[in-house]
């Protein structure tokens, strides 16, 4: 923007503009390379700048009124100088209720900060979030994007700490070692860091549904006009997960590493008095009776 002081080096600016004609490349349409281009130069200064700003409107041809409309409105996308973690607490209803609430209090009072507010250290941004997308492993913490499940106060509390005097810390799915938020922000640009395929990706929770599908013999119905393919892919996708599975619990579902469990507070790592605790559930649901009134079964 004009009068704006520059943050970015010729030599940084000359490597965004190329990278930005290899991600404009990408699409038919040259403006809907904007959502990657605000990654990118996040990826550069840590945040969005106003120059970033002025950069990305000029690579697009458009005004930047209209790029700081899309920047203003996602938020990943920071306007201000941002932590090397962006730590994430979900504080929906499934994660409030098991402990997400208790666990966003703890982190403030133990940092010192509010939701979307940067240590002085400038090493944690903390966040509440309304959906880690990660329900079955409630209450679930992201660090720039990764998974720290079944997360307690104290747990929470010890992954900070980690990240702050700056150990390796390895999320409990996911990559080997969480990055920092500017090297998320490139991979998010569409420059792959060639890590997507560490570790454990879908826990026995996530299968648990395939699974008890495939014990019960329920198939997908079939698409009119395609001869039974839904039916064909849930029988594949279970006979797949089955294969990949390296050992089974008293649930049928895959076998977790204990080295994976073990990863920041989880599960296997958790005091005895702070893990959740939870039964197996045989596919079938039921609904408290009203008084006097035998109890409903809901099955499937």
């Amino acid at each position: 923007m004009a009068g704006s002081v520059p943050t970015l080096s010729e030599e940084v600016r000359a490597r965004l503009a190329a990278e930005a004609r290899e991600i404009i490349a990408r699409y038919p349409v040259p403006r809907s390379a904007l959502l990657p281009m605000l990654h990118l130069v996040q990826s550069a200064e840590g945040y969005v700048s106003p120059e970033g700003i002025t950069f990305c409107a000029e690579q697009l041809d458009l005004t930047e009124a209209e790029v700081s409309a899309v920047a203003t409105f996602y938020t990943q996308y920071k306007r201000r100088p941002n932590g090397t973690y962006t730590v994430g607490v979900c504080t929906n209803t499934l994660c409030a209720i098991m402990g997400g609430d208790a666990i966003f209090s703890a982190l403030k009072d133990h940092l010192g900060v509010g939701h979307d507010q940067t240590t002085e250290d400038g090493a944690i941004t903390l966040e509440a979030v309304e959906c880690n997308a990660a329900c079955d492993y409630a209450p679930v913490v992201m660090v720039n994007w990764e998974f720290f499940d079944n997360q307690t106060p104290s747990s929470a509390r010890d992954l900070v700490d980690r990240l702050r005097v700056g150990e390796d810390v390895a999320p409990t799915r996911g990559a080997a070692k969480v990055c920092s938020f500017t090297e998320i922000s490139r991979v998010l640009a569409g420059f792959p860091d060639g890590r997507a395929d560490e570790g454990v990706n879908a826990g026995g929770p996530t299968l648990e549904g395939t699974l008890l599908a495939r014990r019960n013999n329920w198939t997908a119905p079939a698409v009119p006009g395609r001869g039974g393919a839904g039916a064909v892919a849930a029988e594949q996708v279970a006979s797949e997960v089955s294969s990949a599975a390296t050992g089974r619990s008293g649930s049928d579902a895959p076998t977790v590493p204990a080295s994976t469990q073990e990863r920041a507070g989880t599960v296997a790592g958790k005091p005895s008095g702070e893990a959740t605790q939870g039964t197996a559930d045989d596919g079938s649901a039921t609904t408290p009776p009203p008084e006097g009134g035998a109890a409903e079964s809901k099955e499937g």
